[in-house]
């Protein structure tokens, strides 16, 4: 039995985290074709099956599932030894993988981003626009940034953005026909814009004030996926919207959309990055974390 290379462990681990020899072919810069070859020769080298291979999936097998609990620590561990190697923060190379809203993603390339990539510019950083709530650790990311509700509660979080509204937003044509709901019960009077999650159910607007929560599921012709078709839907006088703050911000301020039932929108924690504290922390996304925390400072020492 030949011993197996690195090279060839970490690509095993990235095809099992990825559930896909294209997804994973296309990070390493390789052919699907060369990766799966390598993947059959690491197979025929240790004399055990490790991947389960569909013409639509792969997945690891009972002996991959066991080699992959092994591995995970060693390779985690060998990535600190040389991320002390590289400790000064001039000499920082990789590539820090982070998961996210499109509207989280957006937030990011405003803030720190652009701070980041001056100061290290030997840093790839592969930032990943996506409407489903992933396993971050499962799927191969560094960190992912979402809202603070939906994070979850074994990772550490770090505060990215103030605590964010979602309002109820329509043009001033639709309420001028329509007229304006006073209590978020009278919006089943009226057309809505309803928003279809990547789960494939659809979003509930919630609404509080003085304590009483309320949630429905609104009426409407109009459903999308898409924070910025709503308002863009909205806009167009299709119906009564319900958005975070910030997409629908520049419209009110020409005073093209008017909140309504004010009252009721909520405040909800705003975005955190996040990641597992149970294992090593690249260096990479310390650096990060580092500018985020200092970005949030700074913003905070400037409010009055």
């Amino acid at each position: 039995m030949s011993p197996p290379t690195l090279a060839d462990l970490k690509a095993f681990q990235l095809v099992a985290a990825r559930r896909s020899f294209a997804r994973a072919a296309g990070e390493m810069g390789v052919s699907r074709s060369a990766l799966s070859h390598a993947m059959r020769a690491l197979e025929n080298d240790l004399g055990v099956r490790l991947l389960h291979r569909t013409t639509r999936s792969v997945s690891p097998t009972q002996a991959g599932e066991r080699l992959l609990t092994r591995l995970g620590p060693l390779l985690s561990d060998l990535d600190q030894a040389l991320d002390e190697v590289t400790r000064d923060d001039m000499a920082l190379r990789g590539t820090l993988r982070i998961n996210g809203s499109e509207g989280a993603i957006r937030h990011l390339l405003r803030t720190v981003v652009p701070r980041y990539v001056a100061m290290y510019p030997d840093m790839e950083l592969d930032l990943v626009a996506d409407g489903r709530l992933v396993d971050v650790v499962a799927e191969g990311f560094d960190a992912g940034v979402r809202l603070g509700e939906a994070v979850p509660k074994d990772m550490i979080a770090v505060r990215v953005s103030d605590d964010l509204r979602f309002l109820t937003v329509a043009s001033p044509r639709y309420l001028r026909r329509h007229g304006r709901p006073a209590v978020p019960e009278e919006l089943h009077a009226h057309q809505c814009i309803r928003q279809r999650l990547p789960s494939g159910r659809r979003y509930r607007w919630e609404f509080v004030r003085h304590g009483q929560a309320y949630a429905i599921d609104p009426p409407g012709a109009l459903t999308l996926d898409n924070s910025s078709l709503m308002v863009e839907a909205a806009l167009d006088g299709l119906g009564i919207a319900y958005v975070p703050e910030s997409y629908a911000r520049e419209a009110l301020a020409r005073r093209r959309l008017v909140v309504v039932l004010d009252a009721w929108c909520p405040t909800i924690p705003g975005l955190f990055l996040y990641f597992p504290g149970n294992r090593h922390v690249p260096a990479g996304l310390q650096a990060f974390v580092k500018l985020l925390r200092e970005s949030d400072a700074a913003a905070r020492a400037a409010k009055p």
